[in-house]
């Protein structure tokens, strides 16, 4: 437990994370599992950062991630699973392995697996497409396997890596010439190999779906790892029976079981420090949260600069990191409808595409539908459905910028704007218009102020090839960040990556490898 040190609001604990996104969570979870004491401040009611929940006339709504894979077996190379498998906790899991799509080419249904999309290729653009396929499966499947020959469970930020990555040294010497490959776009992989149209597109919608970005923009790495677990044989695709909420909940208990603390509307406003040393956190309400060992940031990298007193780090590192490029906002629809009459075979998610001349990044070009009520029946009352439609980083800020929140002008843009979500959902299910009877609307202003997020931004928008993303590390000793602006892509995966890597970063190696030798390494 955190010890009062005096009547001025103040108390102590070993580490200190700010946020309680799914990175941060997992990086005190970790922590918490570890031994160490904790406190996590999150300045919202509800806890989860983007993937948090919530409940609105007995309809609960997942606010972001609704697409899960790799959850629900162990071992996996998913770093979510790998976390949950360290820190002792799991939830139960639906399995499926059906989504709608609604494409400019037709409406389908289509499954995970590699044979199956060949059906799809054979069915809309023959022979020739389906060989450009199996080429590229037979290419990526060394890939593949070196996206995995390193558990992100054994990944450490200083000179404890050398052993912690050691018992891996092997596998990833045999792949060490395809590990090269990963960091470079996914582009140079398709080129030359991928010439059919629609087989392209796929690609490309594959890709802003993992990163934000086209496929110019997107590590190997991160496809590798998505063929490494979709392309497998038997895949199926998981989805948190609760919904996000229940896995958050999940992760709490990581924390809370061994003593630790998760704070509720509690904004930091100050990150302190003394003599270059990241020493606790100030919140708005004045109380102090002294951190004998560290403070852990899961706020983007955008929203940690602005917690930092001016000074106190260099010029140049301040400068780079306000420069990184931001990936678009979101457009939400957050519905219950009525659903008697729906078809029974009706699928949990669609993916829905306007126009592919366009280019899968253009803004409201491609609209994501998901209806896990389909999946859990309780996250809706009796004889409804719960929809949550979204636009995934394709809603520009800039739209936004200067409107006033419940003025009649923001009102008119909300409407306007949501319409391709409705009108999307239409093409699954054409009535919808006439069913709904709860309806809210969220825009980048709501990513804004809800998930403090500069400009509701969907993430960084740092391109494979050009850049690299920064890791943990920071300028000032005992200050670390986690999260998405930390590690690549902006999925689940990648922000549990980047917790797991800062909490590793903090603990002593033999604790460490003590994790890797009970969750990881017998499997791998």
């Amino acid at each position: 437990m955190t010890t009062k040190k005096s009547e001025e609001q103040t108390c102590e604990t070993d580490v200190v994370v700010i946020g309680s996104g799914i990175g941060g969570l997992c990086c005190g979870a970790l922590l918490a599992h570890y031994g160490l004491q904790v406190v996590v401040c999150e300045s919202h009611a509800l806890l989860g950062g983007a993937a948090h929940g919530f409940e609105r006339d007995g309809h609960h709504f997942d606010s972001g991630p609704s697409l899960y894979s790799g959850m629900s077996y162990s071992p996996s190379p998913n770093p979510l699973r790998q976390v949950l498998d360290a820190i002792g906790e799991d939830i139960t899991w639906a399995n499926y392995d059906t989504w709608g799509c609604r494409l400019p080419e037709g409406d389908f249904d289509t499954t995970v697996g590699a044979d199956q999309f060949c059906e799809v290729l054979q069915r809309l653009r023959g022979k020739k497409a389906v060989a450009e396929w199996r080429e590229l499966q037979r290419i990526m499947k060394p890939l593949a396997s070196a996206a995995v020959a390193l558990p992100t469970a054994a990944v450490r930020f200083d000179w404890g890596a050398l052993l912690t990555v050691a018992p891996f040294a092997p596998d990833l010497l045999k792949h060490s010439l395809n590990t090269i490959k990963l960091t470079g776009p996914f582009s140079n992989v398709i080129d030359g190999v991928i010439t059919d149209p629609f087989a392209r597109n796929w690609l490309e919608m594959l890709c802003f779906l993992l990163s934000g970005l086209p496929a110019s923009g997107t590590s190997t790495a991160e496809v590798a790892f998505m063929f490494a677990d979709w392309y497998r044989p038997g895949v199926q695709l998981d989805y948190p029976m609760g919904g996000s909420a229940a896995l958050v909940e999940a992760l709490v208990r990581g924390i809370t079981k061994h003593g630790s603390e998760v704070k509720r509307n509690a904004h930091v406003a100050i990150i302190n420090t003394q003599d270059a040393q990241a020493t606790g956190v100030t919140l708005k309400s004045g109380e102090v949260i002294s951190a004998r060992q560290a403070v852990v940031s899961n706020a983007s990298v955008w929203d940690t600069l602005k917690l930092v007193p001016a000074g106190k780090l260099p010029n140049n590192f301040v400068q780079k990191r306000e420069a990184t490029p931001h990936c678009d906002s979101f457009m939400h629809l957050h519905l219950g409808i009525e659903s008697a009459g729906l078809p029974e075979d009706l699928a949990c998610h669609y993916i829905v595409v306007n126009d592919w001349d366009k280019g899968i990044t253009a803004e409201q070009n491609l609209i994501l539908i998901s209806i896990p009520s389909v999946l859990d029946p309780s996250l809706a009352p009796d004889g409804k459905h719960t929809i949550h439609v979204y636009t995934p980083g394709n809603e520009p800020y800039e739209l936004w910028q200067g409107l006033k929140r419940g003025s009649a002008e923001y009102a008119a843009q909300k409407e306007a704007r949501a319409e391709v979500m409705w009108q999307a959902l239409e093409r699954v299910i054409p009535d919808i218009r006439d069913r709904t009877t709860l309806a809210l609307t969220g825009t980048p202003l709501t990513h804004q102020r809800f998930l403090r997020r500069d400009r509701g931004s969907y993430g960084p928008a740092i391109q494979a090839g050009k850049a690299l993303f920064p890791g943990p590390k920071t300028p000032i000793k005992g200050l670390l960040c986690c999260g998405d602006s930390t590690f690549p892509g902006v999925g689940l995966p990648a922000v549990a990556a980047s917790g797991m890597i800062a909490a590793h970063s903090l603990v002593p190696v033999r604790q460490h490898q003590q994790v890797i030798k009970s969750v990881i390494s017998k499997h791998w």
